[in-house]
């Protein structure tokens, strides 16, 4: 078997899904007052039996013969886990991918200095293809990110710095290296490109003349992007207008420069990545190939890697380790099965083991995800702190391990000037509330503490040097499950 190269694009192709169809949802069902978990794992021999509506674009649905032949461990892989939406040919990628080593990408714009659990699940896929063997080249989105992924959006992006983009390329780049080897010593180690080195280049009258023929206003006012946003009340510019031109072409030159054949995605970038298929055949005579993930949403429909409290970064001066273990730990029952098999590397016969699970041992489940997920982005070694700090907060110890809590510093100044620092605004601070406004309903709530037993009632209180005591952290609480600190520091 030979290996699978990956260009994973960033930049040119990777974004947050348009909500189509939701691949491999587990059903919470009722039997006898217990809940249990339904089992919905796909094996080669049954990967036609996911069943879809009439409607569903899934190619679970309209390749089920060719899902059953499949002979790549890369797109086994994916047909097994829940990966796959789309793809041009599967069987002929198959085919391809069995050749020899190939080259493949997805993108990722640098819009922010860290990504998010949304755009947990093409990394994921990367990571895949990297351990079967394969070679990721990595591109950030330097280019693009000038010009703004109009996808799924109400309204124009805000127009960014070329400094802001190197530095949000900067604070993305440093996910990557968790879960892909990057280097050149070894053929399947992964690069990173910036697609900014040849968009910025271009000569428009001569990009124009060269490549405007290949794409039609009709054929792009197609596409459910571009539709979705014409409905919409905010203008659509020129400007965006020209992203899907630019992420066709970044197809096009990373085939030249890498010999790239295939490109990954969400389910929204569809109509961008068959248009970059169809440059690369126009231009150099090239079978390129697309294949997209289904959309993420929670069993109640919601876009995952959003909380009541925020997106759910990656980076951990964005989100701490202890926070990012709690938000795997609070999955709904029926996704639990689903996101063990996308976004971690447990065994399929492991999970169906846990598929069987009843009442509250789903629980069980839950902290394997949450250990799993955790110790892929931070390592293992956060987990023994993680465990200490939720078993001291559910023991109802207040002197116990804190390390891995949510953590502010405030400068000993603060708290001798006036009436000291403001509860709320300590509550924003450490993510326990999202605003003030919601911190004030905590409070009023009943749900918002000091320590494990006094209750903060007032929602104009002040955090006050005494309430310290001999330590120089002190603990806040919202409810049973989320706790930050607030330590004596240098600097506030």
């Amino acid at each position: 078997m030979t290996s699978f190269a990956i260009s994973f694009l960033v930049g040119g192709g990777m974004r947050v899904f348009r909500p189509q169809t939701v691949l491999h949802r587990l059903p919470l069902r009722a039997c006898g007052g217990v809940r249990h978990l339904g089992a919905t794992t796909v094996a080669p021999e049954d990967a036609a039996a996911v069943t879809t509506s009439d409607e569903d674009s899934s190619i679970y649905a309209r390749e089920a013969e060719a899902l059953k032949n499949l002979k790549s461990p890369f797109l086994v892989t994916m047909r097994d886990r829940g990966f796959l939406h789309q793809c041009t040919g599967i069987s002929e990628l198959d085919d391809k991918l069995m050749e020899k080593t190939q080259s493949a990408y997805l993108g990722f714009d640098a819009t922010a200095d860290s990504l998010h659990v949304g755009s947990l699940l093409q990394i994921m896929i990367l990571r895949h293809l990297q351990k079967s063997g394969h070679k990721p080249v990595v591109l950030v989105g330097g280019g693009t990110s000038k010009v703004g992924d109009p996808t799924g959006k109400d309204e124009s992006r805000v127009m960014l710095t070329e400094e802001v983009i190197q530095s949000n390329i900067n604070g993305i780049s440093k996910v990557f290296a968790k879960f892909l080897k990057i280097g050149d010593e070894n053929p399947t180690d992964a690069i990173l490109v910036n697609n900014d080195d040849w968009l910025s280049e271009l000569k428009y009258l001569e990009f124009l003349r060269e490549y405007g023929t290949h794409f039609t206003i009709n054929r792009m006012l197609s596409f459910e992007s571009v539709k979705q946003r014409l409905t919409r009340e905010a203008p659509f510019s020129f400007l965006e207008f020209n992203y899907m031109i630019l992420q066709a072409y970044d197809f096009l030159e990373l085939y030249r420069k890498h010999n790239t054949i295939l490109q990954l995605g969400g389910s929204d970038q569809w109509g961008n990545m068959v248009s970059g298929t169809e440059l690369g055949r126009r231009v150099a005579g090239a079978q390129l190939f697309a294949l997209t993930a289904p959309l993420i949403t929670t069993s109640d429909g919601k876009k995952m890697g959003k909380t009541a409290q925020g997106a759910v970064w990656l980076n951990a001066e964005r989100l701490s380790e202890f926070e990012y273990w709690q938000f795997w730990r609070n999955t709904d029952d029926p996704d639990v099965i689903r996101f063990l098999k996308l976004f971690t590397e447990l065994p399929l016969e492991r999970i169906q083991e846990l598929e069987k699970l009843e009442g509250s041992d789903i629980n069980q489940a839950k902290v394997i995800l949450a250990d799993e997920a955790t110790s892929l982005l931070h390592g293992r070694e956060c987990l023994d702190a993680i465990h200490q700090t939720i078993a001291n907060m559910f023991a109802g110890s207040g002197t116990g391990a804190t390390e891995s809590l949510p953590r502010v510093f405030v400068a000993k100044g603060s708290f001798e000037e006036g009436d000291g620092v403001s509860i709320v605004k300590l509550f924003v601070d450490l993510g326990l509330a999202d605003t003030k406004s919601a911190a004030r309903r905590l409070i009023r709530g009943g749900g918002a503490r000091i320590g494990d037993d006094r209750k903060i009632e007032d929602e104009h209180a002040f955090l006050k040097l005494e309430d310290f005591g001999d330590s120089n952290e002190v603990v806040l609480r919202a409810g049973k499950k989320r706790a930050g600190v607030v330590e004596i520091g240098e600097s506030s």
